[in-house]
């Protein structure tokens, strides 16, 4: 008997094998909906900052695509500088955060509001049999990008306690948050905060260890529901520390950066891996392409369970329809188990 979304999603994050390949994405950007769906601006509810879809739309994207998980976005405000790109994407620019002084500006909603969590409980209340992903930030992503690249960097050494207590504002915020999020009917709670080029990492192990591991378990106390963590880059240096977590699944295994084969087979007696059908490919090859690359994925990763397909980051919206919907049918026609690709 086919499983639902959320029952097969549960057992990848279980690393066992489900009925069939599960697909999750962390976003598919409106622009692309827009393309795929032909939406109109009439049609249009959500936000370009927060890019979310009502649960309705939700789901009919996911029906679309075939999608198994639908994905909220619940991310504190980060303080620094925005700048709107052609396609609405929002990019951040200077920080505002450029001196103990300026910890004043961080305002926070409260996460302790039942006002704050209505609409999410209707998302959720929504969710009908896919499997519910509460997108958030844990807090180093919001210090990097509100003190800027260099400051953060400079602040490593100069000034290490002002980024733990940035660091310290946004866990408080993301431990209430998580444990919400586990009540109401989440079933799975994802960070994204990138701490890696795709060289290596945005600092030493030991500075790892310093600052964030502690902070990382705290996070851990307060979650009861499965935690898919995100990072873009080269995660190998961090991935021991990590591995010591109750972290489920790891997201996205960047191309450029990792093998995700070599992953799997490193970590995969321990994590779901998601990934990471290639964004070139996506945005700038051929259905075919992205046919033999999902089939790779598929006949490498998927036999053993413990993998969720996904794109190499998130359905952008400079990727081309064809190509996603070229992803969505080599996922329907190789990922039904057992997995049978010669």
């Amino acid at each position: 008997m086919d499983m639902t979304s959320q029952q097969r999603v549960t057992a990848a994050l279980a690393r066992t094998i489900p009925d069939r390949l599960p697909w999750c994405e962390l976003l598919v950007d409106p622009f692309l909906t827009t393309k795929m769906l032909g939406w109109g601006p009439e049609n249009q509810t959500f936000s370009l900052e927060d890019q979310q879809y009502t649960v309705a739309e939700a789901r009919q994207v996911a029906g679309y695509l075939g999608l198994d998980n639908l994905a909220y976005i619940l991310r504190a405000p980060v303080y620094a500088h925005k700048h709107k790109g052609e396609d609405g994407r929002l990019f951040y620019g200077d920080g505002m955060i450029k001196s103990r002084d300026d910890l004043s500006l961080i305002h926070l909603p409260d996460p302790r509001s039942d006002a704050f969590w209505a609409p999410v409980e209707r998302y959720v209340q929504g969710k009908g049999d896919y499997s519910a992903w509460l997108i958030t930030r844990l807090g180093i992503m919001p210090a990097m990008l509100g003190m800027g690249i260099t400051g953060f960097s400079l602040a490593l050494y100069d000034e290490p306690d002002l980024i733990a207590d940035i660091f310290d504002i946004y866990l408080e915020w993301t431990c209430t948050v998580a444990e919400r999020a586990s009540a109401i009917g989440f079933d799975a709670f994802v960070t994204t905060d990138d701490v890696a080029f795709g060289s290596s990492v945005f600092f030493a192990p030991s500075v790892f260890r310093e600052l964030c591991l502690a902070r990382y378990q705290e996070l851990q106390r307060h979650l009861s529901i499965p935690w898919v963590l995100h990072s873009d880059g080269n995660m190998h240096p961090f991935m021991p520390d990590l591995l010591k977590l109750d972290i489920v699944a790891f997201h996205p295994v960047e191309k450029a950066a990792m093998d995700i084969r070599e992953t799997k087979q490193r970590y995969g007696g321990r994590l779901c891996i998601i990934g990471n059908v290639d964004l070139n490919t996506l945005g700038a090859g051929t259905p075919a392409e992205v046919e033999e690359e999902v089939k790779g994925l598929v006949r490498d990763l998927a036999p053993s369970g413990g993998y969720i397909i996904s794109s190499g980051n998130s359905l952008a919206g400079y990727l081309l329809p064809e190509n996603v919907l070229a992803m969505r049918d080599a996922i329907r026609r190789y990922g039904r188990y057992p997995i049978t690709i010669a």
